[in-house]
């Protein structure tokens, strides 16, 4: 097996987020996301989806969905094994907190091969799930959840 190399080219990368860029737009048209910066932004429900592409190693990039929850609930030890429990249940992503303790919802993917159904799975998924437990975490209901 081939070792992983850093350093995705540059031409990759941009491949990469123009096909992100036009599958965006066939799943939600022009108007359905923004690019701010590096990122694709958009909504499902109440939840903020930004999409990124990063680089990997040498023959890949990665495409990353992260949605932003709430930095409202605090950060105790049974919010944390209910955040694991769930993460063991999901079949796609995984609950995590950012570096400010905000509560986030992230799904990866390999991009070099992304094809439409996985990127629109990733987004759907990762947009229904964080609708879904942002409300829950603000009104803090996420006990039930």
């Amino acid at each position: 097996m081939a070792a992983i190399r850093p350093g995705t080219s540059k031409t990759l990368l941009q491949t990469v987020r123009n096909r992100v860029r036009r599958y965006l737009r066939r799943m939600v048209g022009r108007d359905g996301f923004q690019e701010v910066d590096d990122r694709f932004v958009l909504q499902r429900g109440s939840a903020t989806i930004q999409i990124v592409v990063r680089p990997w190693h040498r023959d890949d990039a990665v495409v990353e969905a992260i949605a932003y929850l709430t930095d409202t609930v605090p950060v105790t030890p049974e919010l944390m094994e209910f955040l694991l429990r769930k993460n063991a249940t999901l079949h796609f992503g995984a609950f995590g907190l950012a570096f400010d303790r905000t509560i986030v919802f992230t799904h990866s993917i390999a991009g070099r091969n992304l094809d439409y159904n996985e990127l629109r799975a990733t987004v759907e998924t990762v947009g229904a799930i964080a609708d879904y437990y942002d409300d829950h975490f603000r009104q803090g209901t996420w006990r039930e959840a």
